[in-house]
Formats: structure tokens, C-alpha cells, sequence
């Protein structure tokens, strides 16, 4: 009996340790089925941009975090069902137009849109009065041609503190490009250019140097200047600066995430600032020293936190500083120009005639007209007629790259 009793109570303690363990197993079950569903709204949620962890999870995909077609509060203006289908191959391009640049404004934009292979995003910055005139304008192109690109129109937006300050600094409405990280709060990463510039090969070929960022680097522009006898920055200079030569910001590349979660070094506390906070102490301590505003005003923070900064070269920004006292852009000599800045006015004026001679064959290309026989040939036709200029002789790097977009556009169609 009592060999019986300690068989049935051992066997009584089995039952009760087998009890308690499948209880343990389903309960862990349950649990991770309960994760898994959570995930998995979670994973619906990030193409709509409604989940509050969308920034973390998409930044290894730039330019995809969040983003919003209506951002709340401005107006907008969408096209081309192709774009909504493929949202995530989109370039997300910025620019900021005051003043008589809507014409100049609409030229880069449709350079941008002749070449590139992949849709675009255009977050347009304007003064209220420009605002139809875009929208008409950009409306008016082929339904095939709109098709490839949506665009956002935003007023022309300063904190109210220092509003007119801020707007006044070196041209209208330039150092709005300072704010567009705290304004497109849900975008990811953005290319920023002036309205002067010109795509002479698609837009996603500049976008993919977001790729080559290393962990630390968030934002990328060209140099000032490639020849240290003719640079501004290093003879004249009253402020910190970048480099040898300092930075141009006529093309800004940006992964805005990591610049709206960088905490700054700078020369006015011993404390790091935030993007938000350093830009109005900045201001206030070089205002008297500075030159060209906002550029002036990236040089500082960029001399202070280099490893922030990636420098691509001279060719994604081409400047009548490149040829006007002969040829100094290397990596243009070997492939070609890939981005064309006609700063200084030069698309206006004869001072640079080769400069002007892209901006007018772009300006006058029509949509759907052959591109070899309407755009490329008048213009090394224009072209012949410079050479009498440094940069007309150098005029040949402006074509070897749009040689090839053409024929890239071309058979492809």
C-alpha cells in the first residue's frame, strides 16, 4: 500500500507539472500570435505613412519616410496614376522661387523631367502670387509628360520672430532652403537646387549618391571652387568655412532625417544645438560678416561637423567658375557636365553665351518633338558660335553627357 501511494503521488505531481507546462506553451503561443498580428498592421501602415515609426523603419530607404501627398495645412497638386503605383522609386526634388524666376523655374523643372527615367516629386516654394502660374504651367504639359511627376506647392514660410531677416538675407527667399527640414517634417530625404540650375542626365543619378553616405553624413554639395588662386572663400572670408575652398549649396543633397536628429558643434556654445536651434544664434553672430547668407551660413556648420558632410564633385554642379578663366573641373573633362548652374545670371545676359545657349535650347524644346533633331542639334549649332569665350571652348563637356541622355530617351520611346 504504501509503494501504491508513492506511485500515485508521484504520478499526481507528473500531471500537475505536464498541467502548468502546456498552460505556459499556449500562453506564449497566444502571445506571439497577438506580436505577429500587431506587425503586421504595422507593416500596412508605413506605404500610407500613418504609423509613428515610419521615419526608423524606412530611413535605409531614402526619401520614403512618411511622406505625405497633402502635407497639412498647404496646398497641393498631384498627377499621373503611373507616380501613386510606383511611390517608392520616386527623386524628391525642392526649390524655392521668388521674384522674376518663374520662367527660369519652369526650364529647370522640365529639364528635370526630360531626362529622368524615374517618376519625381516636386515641392514647390513660392511667393503666393507665382502659385497659379506654376500650377497653369505645369498643368499645360502633355498628360504623358505629367504623368511622370506629382508636385506640392508651399508658401514662402519664416519662424514670425525674425521673418523679415530671414527672408531678406542675401536674395528673396534664398535662405528658405535653411527651413525645408523643419517644414517637410515626413520627408525623408530631398535634393535641393536654385532655380538656375539644368539636368543634363536624369535626376536618380544624384538622388543614388544618398546610397554612398556613410553613417555619419547627412547632407552633400560640391566645392566652392576646384583652383585655390581664384577661390572666394579662402582670400576673402570673414567666417569659418569648409574645406580649402568652401561649399556651394546651388545643389543640396539631403537625408533630412539624420540632419533633424544631428546635434550640432558649433563656435557659440560649448553645448550641441539641433538643426532648429542653431540657425537664429548663428545668424546673429555673423550676420555682419557674411557674404552670401545661407551658404555662408552651411560653410560655418559644416567647418564645424565635416564628417556630417559628403562632397561630391564639380560636374553635379557646373558654374561659369569652372571654365570662365579656362577648364578646371577634372571629372568634367572625363565624363562630362551632369548638372549645369548658370549662376550670375549668365542665362540672361551674353556675358557666358554657352551657358545661355543650354538654357534656350531647353527652354524652347516642345514636348514630344524629336530630341536629336530639336534640342541636341541647335544647340551644338548655338554652341560653334561661343568659342570665343573660355567656357564656349569648354562647351563641348556640356553636351557629352546630354549626348547620352538623349540617346538613352530616345530608345527607349
Amino acid at each position: 500500500m504504501r509503494k501504491m501511494r508513492c506511485y500515485l503521488h508521484t504520478f499526481l505531481l507528473c500531471m500537475i507539472f505536464i498541467f502548468f507546462s502546456l498552460l505556459y506553451v499556449f500562453n506564449q503561443l497566444a502571445s506571439t500570435l497577438e506580436d505577429r498580428d500587431e506587425w503586421r498592421v504595422k507593416e500596412h501602415e508605413i506605404p500610407d505613412g500613418r504609423s509613428h515609426d515610419t521615419g526608423h523603419l524606412l530611413r535605409k530607404t531614402p526619401g520614403l519616410a512618411g511622406l505625405r501627398d497633402r502635407e497639412e495645412g498647404l496646398d497641393s497638386e498631384q498627377s499621373g496614376s503611373a507616380v501613386k503605383q510606383r511611390r517608392d522609386e520616386r527623386s524628391h526634388l525642392a526649390v524655392v522661387a521668388c521674384g522674376p524666376r518663374l520662367e527660369e523655374t519652369v526650364t529647370m523643372l522640365k529639364s528635370a523631367v526630360l531626362f529622368s527615367k524615374k517618376p519625381l516629386h516636386f515641392y514647390i516654394f513660392a511667393e503666393d502670387e507665382l502659385h497659379d502660374s506654376f500650377r497653369n504651367t505645369l498643368g499645360s504639359w502633355p498628360q504623358m509628360i505629367r504623368a511622370t511627376f506629382n508636385f506640392t506647392i508651399y508658401p514662402i514660410t519664416f519662424p514670425k520672430d525674425n521673418e523679415r531677416e530671414w527672408k531678406k538675407l542675401f536674395k528673396p527667399c534664398a535662405s528658405q532652403r535653411l527651413f525645408l527640414p523643419l517644414i517637410l517634417k515626413q520627408v525623408d530625404s530631398l535634393l535641393y537646387v536654385d532655380t538656375d540650375i539644368l539636368f543634363l542626365q536624369p535626376v536618380e543619378d544624384i538622388w543614388a549618391l544618398l546610397s554612398r553616405f556613410s553613417s555619419s553624413q547627412l547632407a552633400a554639395m560640391a566645392p566652392e571652387h576646384e583652383e585655390p588662386r581664384i577661390g572666394w572663400y579662402n582670400r576673402f572670408a570673414r567666417h569659418p568655412y569648409y574645406g580649402k575652398t568652401g561649399i556651394n549649396s546651388g545643389v543640396m543633397l539631403m537625408n533630412m532625417t539624420r540632419l533633424r536628429e544631428k546635434i550640432f558643434k558649433n563656435d557659440m556654445t560649448t553645448v550641441p544645438l539641433k538643426w532648429e536651434e542653431i540657425l537664429m544664434p548663428l545668424l546673429q553672430k555673423y550676420k555682419l560678416n557674411i557674404t552670401w547668407g545661407d551658404q555662408d551660413l552651411l560653410n560655418i556648420i559644416f567647418h564645424h561637423n565635416p564628417e556630417s558632410l559628403y562632397v561630391f564633385p564639380c560636374q553635379w554642379n557646373y558654374r561659369p567658375d569652372h571654365c570662365i578663366y579656362g577648364s578646371n573641373c577634372q571629372e568634367a573633362e572625363q565624363e562630362g557636365v551632369f548638372i549645369l548652374h548658370g549662376n550670375r545670371g549668365v542665362y540672361h545676359d551674353d556675358k557666358q553665351p554657352a551657358f545661355r545657349a543650354v538654357y534656350e535650347a531647353i527652354r524652347k524644346y516642345r514636348f514630344g518633338e524629336n530630341m536629336e533633331t530639336s534640342l541636341l542639334r541647335p544647340l551644338e549649332t548655338s554652341l560653334q558660335t561661343t568659342t570665343h569665350t573660355y567656357c564656349g571652348r569648354a562647351s563641348h563637356l556640356f553636351t557629352k553627357r546630354l549626348k547620352k541622355s538623349v540617346m538613352s530617351i530616345t530608345q527607349r520611346r
